[in-house]
């Protein structure tokens, strides 16, 4: 990273003090980050993300007044300004919970468990930070799938909005939904990673959705992917 780059400004949301400002401490021991502020709800947590515009916010998935659920859809929008929101990270203490498969449905871009390890952390915040929004894409495909199959949701993008893709974006997002990274998919279709990129950019567009892990989740309450299929070992 070049020096004279901005560092990524993040927040940390969690009701629990010693979880919050051990995250924060960890978090401002890298020199491309700077905590710009904390929340211990959800209604907090908005306030402070219009108010200081961060980059990425760490969000507890379980907090009081408001959840990390319905602040990750309030925060998922445009900003008041216009601007983008924040990317947001739900921390939660396992993988297969529903609230963290209802959350990335709201808009987040990812998880991670709070046990998580100083270097993962470091790079999850780094890899959101860069627009690259699937985290563990198994353990993400996963949850997914896990709770598509349980609870499908008749607010998934119609058939119609599916029909928009050209063929090669719907074969795009199948490999998405699969995990596959951009260079993963160019060597597949055998074409170049810039090509790759702008199927993804332009079947997020046509699909109204944010980012990658948006993607993941329509694949398969859309019905495009069956859960179970080609599932990780």
């Amino acid at each position: 990273m070049s020096t004279d780059a901005s560092p990524i400004r993040i927040i940390v949301a969690d009701d629990h003090h010693v979880v919050r400002t051990g995250f924060a401490a960890l978090l401002d021991t890298q020199p491309d980050f700077t905590v710009v502020g904390t929340a211990c709800d959800g209604t907090e947590a908005v306030r402070a993300c219009r108010e200081l515009s961060p980059d990425v916010i760490l969000m507890d998935v379980r907090m009081p007044v408001m959840d990390g659920i319905e602040a990750t859809r309030e925060l998922a929008g445009s900003g008041p300004d216009g601007s983008a929101g924040p990317r947001v990270l739900i921390l939660t203490t396992f993988d297969l919970d529903h609230y963290v498969y209802d959350a990335l449905r709201a808009g987040a871009s990812g998880f991670l468990l709070k046990d998580v390890t100083a270097e993962r952390l470091f790079d999850a915040v780094r890899v959101v930070a860069a627009g690259e929004a699937l985290l563990a894409p198994a353990v993400t495909r996963r949850l997914i799938s896990e709770f598509t199959r349980l609870r499908p949701r008749p607010s998934a993008p119609s058939s119609a909005a599916l029909g928009t893709l050209t063929p090669r974006e719907t074969q795009v997002l199948r490999l998405v939904a699969e995990g596959l990274s951009n260079p993963e998919i160019a060597a597949r279709l055998v074409v170049t990673e810039e090509t790759v990129k702008t199927h993804v950019s332009r079947m997020l567009s046509k699909l109204g959705l944010r980012d990658r892990t948006q993607a993941v989740v329509t694949a398969y309450e859309s019905g495009l992917v069956i859960p179970g299929s080609r599932e990780p070992a």
